[in-house]
């Protein structure tokens, strides 16, 4: 039976759904094919088929991750009007609402944030497959800040770029911290106090 464009995004999706569920299980480095293609039935040419390698299957996981994020995160600033620094705050509450009430979502930050072994050598692989997305989560903060900016919210001798850094630091180590069960604090306010304490010190006199 001829298979149709719908049947291939299927197999496309469970095979993606297999690997990201055995690279939990055992890790990147231990996983293969065989063991992605048997757990939902298929051959290991048909994983094959797919994919030319993990790398290339780590790569469409971040894509696909990061297509889902920016429908989420869309919806989201299509409701703002004037930024404000609560804004970007509430951006990433709602990251962790995401992760408190999506089982996948969470499962994949975990994967890439705690799990997945990222040598040079994967990082090289991957890099090119996933030059578009990168930098979604980062360009959006950017945004965010230079609009802050050039509204005089933050004062003008701020380098927004690194601040931009510092934020995104920042919140990758508290999701490291949250997924290790490390935090001794709730995971939003961690979050929210952190980012307020940098706030706080690049705001122009008229908004502290």
């Amino acid at each position: 039976m001829r298979r149709t464009k719908a049947d291939a995004e299927q197999t496309r999706e469970d095979i993606l759904a297999s690997a990201m569920d055995i690279f939990c299980e055992k890790g990147y480095s231990k996983t293969t094919f065989d063991e992605i293609a048997k757990r939902i039935n298929l051959t290991k040419g048909a994983v094959y088929w797919n994919f030319r390698n993990k790398p290339d299957i780590v790569a469409a996981l971040i894509n696909d991750f990061a297509a889902k994020h920016m429908i989420m995160i869309k919806k989201f600033l299509d409701n703002l009007h004037d930024v404000e620094f609560q804004d970007i705050i509430d951006m990433e509450l709602l990251i962790n609402q995401k992760i408190r009430e999506d089982e996948k979502f969470a499962k994949f930050l975990f994967f890439v944030t705690c799990q997945m072994e990222w040598s040079e050598s994967i990082i090289s692989k991957i890099r090119p497959s996933i030059e578009e997305t990168k930098n979604v989560g980062r360009n959006l903060i950017y945004n965010m800040l230079s609009e802050l900016q050039k509204n005089k919210k933050i004062r003008d001798d701020v380098d927004v770029d690194m601040i931009t850094e510092v934020l995104i630091m920042l919140y990758a180590g508290t999701l490291e911290g949250y997924f290790a069960k490390r935090l001794d604090h709730d995971f939003d306010e961690v979050v929210s106090n952190g980012f307020n304490l940098i706030f706080n010190s690049i705001k122009t006199e008229s908004e502290k």
